[in-house]
């Protein structure tokens, strides 16, 4: 056996591994995007269908049982309570229930809650995260990446100076964006980076493995 046999099995090895690692990286996104939302189509079906009457299932007239019809069931109600909601007799109606909400004690308390949530998660205004942003954490000379939501406001606000303002921001964890801690800074202790939040979100949930492309730096002008 010649000295070549080895190496080229060793390359032929080599080859296969970073062929299945390339077929890999190809895969997983899609196979694990698949996999949530066919997940998310059956946990909405599983919740929305109960309540549908037996009369109006949708198996009742297509004869197999469709996974996402939950989904589409669930779109529609959604838009056209969104739509009733925007009109005179909705935002009356919609009015007298939070007034019927307000007269229970602990219920009241969950939905403010809550309510104040969605608005702040879905609402299409300025109560959305701003910028990304470097801060000190858990100690000065460590940075942590965080999000920019606004200018404290209140109380909060009159404890910062003028020339110095508080800010608030959200420093999320990793890899659960959801869950971390809200701190109200100096800004002059916050240092704004160029990503955008999404890009950011994307670095946090990798654990630091999926940097943004950088900017291409701007033409110069013609003379």
């Amino acid at each position: 056996m010649t000295h070549t046999e080895p190496r080229h099995r060793r390359s032929l090895f080599a080859g296969l591994r970073a062929s299945f690692l390339t077929g890999l990286v190809v895969i997983a996104p899609i196979g694990l995007t698949v996999w949530i939302m066919w997940t998310v189509a059956g946990w909405v079906d599983g919740w929305v269908l109960p309540m549908v009457p037996a009369a109006w299932q949708p198996e009742q007239y297509i004869g197999v049982n469709l996974r996402g019809i939950g989904v589409v069931i669930f779109l529609i109600f959604t838009v056209v309570v969104g739509w009733l909601a925007k009109g005179l007799i909705g935002r009356s109606l919609l009015r007298a229930g939070e007034r019927l909400v307000d007269r229970m004690p602990v219920v009241r308390t969950v939905y403010a809650g809550l309510k104040q949530i969605a608005e702040t998660v879905f609402s299409q205004g300025e109560t959305k995260f701003d910028r990304a942003c470097l801060v000190d954490y858990p100690h000065p000379g460590v940075k942590a990446i965080a999000f920019v939501s606004a200018r404290a406001k209140g109380e909060i606000a009159a404890r910062g100076t003028r020339e110095d303002p508080l800010i608030t921001v959200f420093m999320p964890t990793t890899p659960n964006p959801t869950t971390g801690f809200l701190m109200f800074l100096p800004e002059s202790q916050v240092e704004y980076l160029d990503m955008s939040v999404e890009d950011a979100a994307k670095l946090i949930i990798s654990a630091g493995l999926v940097y943004p492309a950088p900017k291409e730096a701007p033409a110069a002008p013609a003379p």
